[in-house]
């Protein structure tokens, strides 16, 4: 296996009833390729951050993710916030 190979990894929160976003999806190769349409078919943004992923990779689906993570998502979700919101 290739190291540079393509990976992707998928975060749900909901402010209501998550206490820190969720990994909801990830995987690598013809999974990352799915995982990125997905996001694309629903207008959902990309940020691309390989360190990030392969970090959100070790996690198992559905678990929170851990307080080290908040800062990096946190800025992610800013960024998400900030190309999403309708002015």
């Amino acid at each position: 296996m290739e190291d540079r190979e393509r990976k992707a990894a998928a975060l749900k929160y909901r402010q209501q009833i998550d206490s820190a976003p969720r990994l909801v999806a990830k995987g690598r190769g013809a999974i990352a390729d799915r995982i990125l349409e997905a996001a694309r078919q629903h207008n959902i943004p990309i940020e691309k951050d390989p360190v990030l992923v392969e970090v959100l990779c070790q996690l198992d689906l559905d678990q929170e993710i851990p307080p080290e993570l908040y800062r990096a998502v946190a800025e992610i979700l800013a960024y998400v916030y900030r190309t999403t919101r309708k002015i």
